[in-house]
């Protein structure tokens, strides 16, 4: 059993800073893998659509990216969340208890000041884009376009399309500049 004398808020702060990475970690690998299963989930809905003929189906693709998309904003936001916080709260806080001449957690800042990372930001923004708005736009031009566009679905796409809309600003909105 440890004593509490061996309890400081320097190791508290250190113990804090090690979870928060793992989630931030955690979160990283969970939110790159939405984006290959929305990729993949589209992919197979459009060769089931082909194969059936079934136009409708398309309809499910803009419900899944919604749903993909909707999740993979917030892990993001929470995966940016923890990155402020330590630089803007933990690191300060543990650099005033150790007296550090230097910041603490320098990695934190270091890394968003490498040369090329604004044209990065907005090239996966643009994927991000791609992958969650305009493939599911087209799948619903393609299901307008199609014989079978009853009332009920045509109306359900344009539901889905309002709230495609929503979930582009929102990635839009969120774009570190």
């Amino acid at each position: 059993m440890t004593s509490t004398d061996d309890v400081t808020e320097s190791k508290i702060l250190l113990a804090e800073y090690g979870c928060l990475k793992e989630e931030q970690k955690t979160r990283i690998g969970f939110r790159d893998n939405l984006l290959y299963f929305t990729l993949a989930a589209a992919t197979a809905v459009v060769a089931i659509t082909a194969q059936s003929g079934q136009s409708q189906l398309l309809l499910s693709v803009p419900a899944i990216c919604l749903i993909l998309g909707w999740t993979y904003l917030v892990n993001d936001e929470k995966i940016s969340a923890i990155g402020y916080y330590v630089r803007d709260r933990l690191g300060p806080r543990l650099e005033e208890l150790t007296s550090a001449h230097g910041a603490v957690f320098d990695w934190e800042s270091y890394h968003r000041s490498v040369a090329g990372r604004t044209v990065r930001k907005r090239l996966q923004t643009a994927v991000d884009l791609f992958t969650y708005l305009v493939l599911p736009l087209v799948c619903t031009t393609a299901f307008w376009c199609s014989a079978v566009v009853q009332p009920v679905l045509m109306l359900a796409s344009l539901g889905q399309t309002l709230a495609l809309a929503v979930l582009g600003w929102q990635f839009l909105r969120r774009t570190e500049r």
